[in-house]
């Protein structure tokens, strides 16, 4: 038996409604997903900390959400998880036709192109071509916003440049200002919310990454707070 198929077993024994376990029987795939989400951040917080055993042990964890969502699926009838296999390896070949077929590309940016103009075909063949289409809800502020700055490039809405970013920012933080000092009267939710936007497109027109940059920024707190209240 090979190793992912005694995990489907688990899994399917687990889900079984006579002889499985209550807890994982109930679940659902909404129940389920706030789990999925956790698991991936844990598998990014064991690569920050450098800790390869932890990293095998988060691996496994989301490995079991993708079984977990797999079997649900197959219980429903709509797939399984060798579904999901064949589903990925087909997009991996298809998206690298540099490796598996007979396109050159000579740089990292032809690359990148390349990758986005098949994604871009993949959702206008699910009818979703929209140009925010694909860009899910639930990705960190941060991120979803440069996400949203790339797909605004690719259409002509906004230059990657920062001559373009500076005096912006620099108008969004005025106004935050001026909403804070207006007090009860001002707006500085809403301001603010324009303020970080215009930081976000600052920092990507620099190609720096705002999500990275303020982890960063909030680990060398965290530091500063462990040797000022730990020692």
């Amino acid at each position: 038996m090979s190793d992912i198929q005694r995990l489907l077993d688990v899994m399917a024994r687990l889900r079984d409604p006579e002889e499985g376990c209550p807890w994982d029987v109930e679940q659902d795939f909404a129940s389920i997903a706030p789990y999925t989400v956790e698991e991936a951040y844990e598998v990014d917080d064991a690569i920050r900390r450098g800790d390869p055993r932890a990293l095998c042990d988060e691996l496994g964890d989301l490995l079991l959400q993708v079984v977990y969502h797999a079997q649900m699926a197959r219980e429903a009838g709509d797939f399984a998880f060798g579904d999901v296999v064949e589903a990925i390896c087909d997009k991996l070949v298809r998206r690298h036709p540099n490796v598996f077929g007979d396109v050159k590309l000579d740089s990292p940016d032809a690359r990148t192109r390349a990758w986005e103009e098949e994604k871009a075909r993949e959702r206008a063949d699910r009818g979703a071509g929209g140009v925010v289409d694909g860009i899910p809800l639930g990705l960190p502020a941060l991120m979803r916003a440069r996400k949203l700055l790339s797909r605004a490039e690719r259409v002509g809405a906004v230059p990657r440049d920062p001559r373009h970013w500076e005096p912006r920012f620099e108008r969004a933080l005025e106004e935050f200002r001026g909403q804070l000092a207006a007090g009860d009267g001002g707006e500085p939710q809403a301001a603010l919310g324009e303020f970080l936007s215009a930081a976000v497109g600052l920092a990507w027109s620099a190609h720096l990454d705002s999500e990275t940059a303020l982890r960063d920024a909030s680990a060398r707190m965290e530091a500063e707070l462990r040797a000022r209240h730990d020692s």
